[in-house]
């Protein structure tokens, strides 16, 4: 769920559901092989799992600048993939804070940004709903943003939990693979 992929340009470049197929199909292994490791050690912030929750929006950052760098090679626009950047970077710095201050705090933060993630990966879906495989991605941005505010109730619930953010992880990914699936359906009927 969590992260956009660009505004579409004006006219779809050949290359470009080819390699919004490719990235999604990358983000759905990363999101699954991620999911499993957090859930093997969410048991405690432990250096593992810190790592872990660093790694995930980096990943992030790093798909939407080989987005950005598609959308431009095709001529096109990205300029939500810049504000997708932003935050996922910022969220990178604020979870480095929020894990020295536990659980709750690393869940606020997460939550915050699987709104303002969810939110941008909608509307990039929406602008990029003509080149197929869109439909997973805006369910997947309203989910993401719903599911992050249940994050920040869930901070300030009895037993907050890293757990939640494997399955959030790894739904996310389902999504990703949905859409990359679909977009290798329209090329075969289109090829």
């Amino acid at each position: 769920m969590d992260t956009p992929t660009a505004t579409a340009p004006a006219t779809t470049p050949a290359g470009a559901p080819a390699t919004l197929r490719e990235l999604y199909f990358a983000r759905f292994a990363f999101a699954a092989v991620w999911a499993g490791l957090l859930f093997a050690t969410a048991d405690t912030l432990n250096p593992l799992s810190t790592a872990l929750l660093l790694a995930y929006p980096l990943f992030d950052v790093a798909a939407a600048v080989v987005d950005v760098r598609s959308a431009k090679a095709g001529g096109g626009r990205a300029p939500l993939l810049y504000a997708n950047i932003a935050v996922s970077a910022l969220t990178v710095v604020a979870l480095a804070f929020a894990v020295t201050s536990g659980v709750p705090g690393v869940l606020r933060v997460w939550g915050a940004w699987a709104v303002a993630a969810g939110v941008v990966q909608l509307a990039a879906a929406i602008t990029r709903r003509r080149l197929g495989g869109q439909w997973a991605m805006i369910i997947s941005g309203a989910v993401s943003t719903l599911a992050g505010a249940s994050f920040v109730a869930q901070a300030a619930g009895p037993a907050p939990a890293l757990t939640a953010l494997a399955g959030y992880a790894f739904l996310g990914g389902v999504f990703f693979l949905v859409s990359a699936l679909r977009l290798t359906r329209a090329a075969r009927s289109a090829g």
